[in-house]
């Protein structure tokens, strides 16, 4: 986009949601089927309680620890989601802290975070995270290790899979992306006659591509600079 960005959160939203509602239907789509979440890494609450009054109730942590600190700080009606690499001792707060997780990659993992909402007493919606890239930097299950995995979790009593998210290769061409994100559409619908997980949601679609996730069926997008813009790094 050559135009320029808007100067405040609630005009840079109503633009993404333009752009998400052109682009589902370029692919045959209903806006409804796409959600925002707000990747606020590294935000604010005073942001977080801006973007909350533009609407936005969903909101994407990568670290268990900044989360910790920020949730209390913030609106009480948001919903949380834990979109970073979660690591098996940080399980249990993350049960604590967030609706759903959707960087679950291992079977250590998956079985961690059903211990945790085991002791919490509930059941915890779960992504299962796909490196389809196969970059080494990225976490992720490779796509042949996921139907185990889905196996694995259909004997766990606490966690519900409920989709798939992925990353990209960093790439300065937005459509780069799109055979990653329809492989992964294509994929699940591959798991799902497979394994019997209806597997509904797919997490997939940054600041940088989300109209092309939306057009290979995202129904999460995640989006940070696109929403809140360009920041220096803030320390909580």
């Amino acid at each position: 986009m050559t135009e320029a960005e808007p100067d405040n959160l609630a005009e840079r939203l109503n633009r993404i949601k333009e752009r998400i509602e052109k682009a589902c239907a370029r692919a045959g789509r209903r806006p409804e089927e796409v959600r925002i979440m707000a990747a606020s890494k590294m935000q604010p609450p005073a942001s977080i309680a801006e973007a909350a009054a533009c609407g936005l109730a969903v909101f994407g942590e990568n670290r268990v620890q900044e989360a910790r600190q920020k949730i209390p700080l913030c609106p009480t009606r948001l919903e949380w989601h834990m979109i970073g690499h979660l690591q098996s001792n940080k399980a249990r707060e993350a049960v604590r802290l967030f609706s759903a997780i959707h960087s679950c990659d291992s079977h250590k993992i998956l079985e961690a975070v059903d211990a945790a909402g085991a002791a919490a007493g509930r059941i915890v919606p779960v992504l299962l995270e796909v490196n389809l890239s196969g970059e080494g930097s990225k976490f992720g299950l490779a796509p042949e290790l996921v139907p185990a995995a889905l196996e694995f979790a259909s004997g766990l009593k606490q966690v519900e899979v409920k989709g798939l998210m992925t990353i990209p290769p960093a790439s300065e061409n937005p459509d780069d992306a799109r055979p990653i994100f329809r492989r992964l559409r294509e994929e699940r619908d591959r798991w799902r006659a497979q394994s019997g997980w209806e597997l509904e949601e797919l997490s997939m679609g940054m600041s940088h591509d989300f109209e092309i996730a939306v057009e290979e069926g995202a129904t999460w997008v995640r989006l940070g600079t696109i929403l809140f813009g360009k920041r220096e790094k803030q320390h909580l």
